[in-house]
């Protein structure tokens, strides 16, 4: 249950992240533009590198060496100071690289400068310290405010294109801010550091197997959009942004579990438990495809009513990005699971690096002729593929540890499932007029057609759920 509730608190935090800009998406897609739009992206995407790079791979490292520690108060005291202090210094760094860059550049530095914010924030970004605790109710709860000030304050301030500097520099600063909030919440857990013994960057060469990945993840995310930015306009980078942004939102139901799961099963892996751990990565793999399915098949489905009602009829093109995008969330739900879930914490880093820095390589060197192609239709599918060799070459490495037929047992019921609801759904979107409620009544269908054949289907997992509350009603 506390795996669950974990969960459910993660999935509700991300999606909570994403939720803002989400809400305010309709708004903003009439009052910037496509060009307003594709500024934002480009620049984001540019911070994101300095970062990415300024945070070495402490989300993914310190999640876990909190894990390790957090049954000794002292031990996790100073491991958390060890690892905060390390990333202000390399953020700083990065802050420092980051003005240099500024110099050197003419054009957008208003947008540049309301970003850097988000740099700052990155600094006293502390999450990964309570994911490693397995608290994830606080991170929800403490950026519940902030956010909903955030909100309020786009709608407020931001009237139009002219506003775009100030509409960033709201984002960047409720980052700041949310993560501020987060640190009165640690004094629960730790004390006072033994200063003599901290040894900051004892943790700075480990942090670095896992801060490869992380590049390599990280980069070819906004590289998309920078090459889009470079090599056609910041309206074809704002094209892609807006399907992006819609896939990400599903990405977060996905792949909550990766986050919650990797300080569990760490935990399990250290005290020898190893096929507690492969049971665990059976059947959270399990779990992901039954949600991934209808999201992939869903999203799909009703591109063609939902873009021109949520983004404006300026954003036809994002119609065919969605479409073919969506296939990215069954993949990374399943690499999330493989790589987050089973590799990471099981220590095989090397598996785990080779195959997301094969992805970015795959996806670097494959956008260049797509987007001469296609445009942003060909970052969506440079993004495809990437993905397809990242979950490939996870499934590779792990095929003498791990029985594939019993990893992907009751995919093909899930599948089934799927399709049917997207050709009833996708019939639906064709024929309904283009109005909020039947977009409704499409997504009312998709959901209860799934869940009835798969009901039907009685897949392992769904079959194991029945049962256990047919007892429990018994």
């Amino acid at each position: 249950m506390r795996v669950v509730k974990n969960y459910l608190y993660n999935a509700a935090y991300q999606i909570f992240v994403l939720l803002v800009p989400l809400l305010t998406t309709p708004y903003l897609a009439r009052v910037l533009g496509p060009q307003g739009v594709g500024i934002n992206a480009f620049t984001n995407a540019t911070i994101q590198y300095f970062i990415i790079f300024g945070s070495v791979g402490v989300a993914l490292y310190g999640n876990r060496q909190i894990a390790y520690v957090r049954g000794n108060r002292q031990k996790l005291t100073n491991t958390f100071y060890e690892i905060f202090l390390m990333r202000m210094i390399t953020i700083g760094l990065a802050f420092l690289a980051f003005f240099v860059f500024l110099t050197l550049i003419h054009k957008n530095q208003i947008y540049y400068v309301a970003q850097s914010f988000s740099l700052l924030a990155a600094a006293f970004d502390i999450s990964w310290f309570f994911q490693g605790v397995e608290n994830f109710a606080v991170t929800v709860l403490r950026n519940f405010v902030v956010k909903i000030i955030t909100l309020i304050s786009i709608f407020t301030f931001v009237k139009s294109y002219h506003d775009l500097a100030l509409y960033i520099l709201i984002l960047s600063l409720s980052l700041l801010i949310g993560n501020l909030t987060l640190f009165p919440s640690l004094k629960r857990y730790i004390g006072k550091p033994d200063w003599a013994n901290l040894h900051l960057f004892q943790h700075f060469a480990p942090s670095l197997v896992l801060f490869v990945p992380e590049i390599a993840t990280q980069i070819y995310l906004y590289v998309n959009k920078t090459m889009l930015g470079i090599f056609t306009n910041y309206t074809q980078a704002g094209f892609f942004d807006q399907s992006d942004k819609l896939v990400k939102l599903s990405l977060a139901v996905v792949t909550a579990t990766g986050t919650v799961m990797l300080p569990h099963v760490a935990n399990a892996f250290q005290r020898g438990e190893l096929q507690q751990v492969k049971k665990y990565l059976y059947t959270t793999f399990e779990f992901v495809t039954c949600l991934a399915v209808p999201l992939t098949f869903g999203i799909a489905a009703v591109a063609h009513s939902f873009v021109p009602l949520f983004f404006s009829p300026k954003f036809m093109p994002v119609i065919p990005l969605m479409m073919l995008e969506s296939i990215v969330v069954l993949l990374i739900a399943w690499s999330n699971a493989i790589g987050v879930q089973y590799l990471v914490p099981t220590g095989q880093n090397r598996a785990y690096n080779y195959s997301v820095i094969l992805g970015a390589l795959v996806n670097i060197f494959a956008n260049v002729p797509l987007i001469l192609l296609w445009s942003s239709v060909g970052t969506a599918l440079a993004t495809v593929i990437s993905e397809v060799v990242v979950t490939g070459y996870q499934l590779y490495a792990i095929r003498n540890q791990i029985n594939l037929r019993q990893l992907f047992s009751g995919y093909l019921k899930y599948l089934v499932a799927g399709l049917v609801m997207f050709i009833i759904v996708f019939w639906l979107d064709l024929r309904l007029p283009d109005t909020w409620l039947m977009l409704m009544i499409e997504i009312i269908v998709g959901i209860l057609t799934y869940l009835i054949l798969i009901l039907i289907l009685r897949p392992k997992l769904i079959d194991k759920s029945l049962s256990m509350i047919k007892n429990r009603l018994a």
